[in-house]
């Protein structure tokens, strides 16, 4: 379902649901859920592709098995993408799928409203 932020804001007050029945942005929400998902995107807007050991500095004090598994949802979810060059030593490098790099204007969105409500 595509809708204009004009068309959102007029058919919201009419209760919007999804199939399930439920909010509409639920499922991006759950998408995105996560102690570091949201901090992936953000380092991947910053520089793509990244290895993992970049991520893992950049994210401190991130565990490997949660780099590990928020990588890998993101993946499931389209929004990041793994690269695994068959080199020695190997080489895998995480970079936005263009699903991923399309929440850039979300997450300008998200940081507006957070600098005229949160100090």
């Amino acid at each position: 379902m595509t809708m204009t932020y004009e068309e959102f804001k007029e058919k919201v007050s009419s209760v919007i649901l999804t199939e399930q029945g439920n909010c509409p942005v639920m499922p991006v929400v759950q998408m995105l859920q996560g102690k570091w998902k949201l901090q992936i995107l953000y380092e991947l807007f910053i520089q793509s592709p990244m290895r993992f050991g970049d991520l893992k500095r950049m994210l401190q004090p991130i565990t490997n098995t949660a780099l590990t598994n928020a990588l890998k949802e993101l993946e499931k979810n389209e929004l990041v993408r793994r690269v695994q060059y068959n080199e020695m030593p190997l080489r895998v490098e995480y970079s936005l799928t263009q699903k991923g790099q399309d929440l850039l204007p979300v997450f300008y969105a998200i940081l507006q409203w957070g600098m005229k409500y949160i100090p």
